[in-house]
């Protein structure tokens, strides 16, 4: 299994903060957000090679990281070409150029690097693995119908598949909104290449979940913890002040 971080965005609402660094750099509890995330895939044996996917503006910080940064699976670091938001290729043409570049063919694991979730990514690839040859992808209640206008949402059938998913709509139907934690095995790749080539939206990693569930299908893992997706002053400072106190908690205890 591979995995794909998705980390090409120039996260403009963040500026200054990521006008010279890339989001998934940024501290969070003293830590990089990144890191985060690498702590929580390692619990998955399976793994065998992570891919960060940056553009040319932060592909040398992101390799002077590495560089300093001590783990246990090889670190591959793409840099997609692009220059600045403008020329951006999306998330899912980011996916698709990783997946051509490094000729992938295996399942992957795919997650946006601005992600931090406490999600056990045991049980998460237990429930994708079962439900192969389908992708999965997690899923959260964020409750309020207002916040829920921010994300992609899902609704399910009694089976776990996901029936429909619509990026950020003015008019909710459901608050269970996609983490930007997705599965796709080894024969789903394939239909990326399709998805592409028919000029579908390249940008939001949502869509191409959503597509997928319309022609194929897509099962979702209901994820009760906690998320983060940190996309502006307010998430960045909610994800601060609750890994701070999760430290002095485990301090504590």
């Amino acid at each position: 299994m591979k995995v794909i971080l998705l980390c090409a965005g120039y996260a403009t609402r963040l500026y200054p903060l990521t006008l010279d660094k890339p989001k998934p750099l940024l501290s969070v509890a003293g830590k990089p957000i990144i890191e985060y995330l690498l702590e929580n895939i390692i619990q998955i044996k399976k793994i065998d090679a992570v891919y960060i996917v940056t553009n040319n503006k932060f592909a040398d910080i992101f390799k002077d990281w590495e560089n300093e940064f001590q783990f246990p699976l090889p670190i591959i670091i793409i840099n997609d070409k692009t220059m600045s938001n403008d020329d951006r290729l999306g998330a899912i043409g980011d996916l698709y150029y990783t997946i051509q570049q490094s000729h992938i063919d295996d399942d992957v694991l795919v997650i946006a690097g601005d992600n931090l979730f406490d999600l056990n990514m045991i049980d998460f690839c237990n429930f994708a693995e079962k439900n192969k040859p389908y992708a999965s992808i997690a899923v959260f209640d964020v409750k309020h119908k207002d916040l829920a206008r921010k994300y992609g949402l899902v609704e399910l059938n009694n089976e776990g598949q996901v029936i429909d998913f619509k990026e950020k709509p003015e008019k909710p139907r459901t608050t269970l909104a996609s983490l930007a934690l997705y599965f796709y095995p080894q024969e789903t790749i394939k239909f990326i290449e399709k998805y592409i080539h028919e000029g579908n939206n390249p940008d939001q990693p949502g869509h191409y979940a959503a597509w997928l569930s319309r022609c194929y299908k897509v099962y979702a893992y209901p994820f009760d913890g906690h998320w983060f997706d940190v996309g502006d002053f307010d998430s960045l400072e909610k994800a601060n002040l609750f890994f701070k106190n999760k430290k002095v908690k485990q301090k504590e205890s």
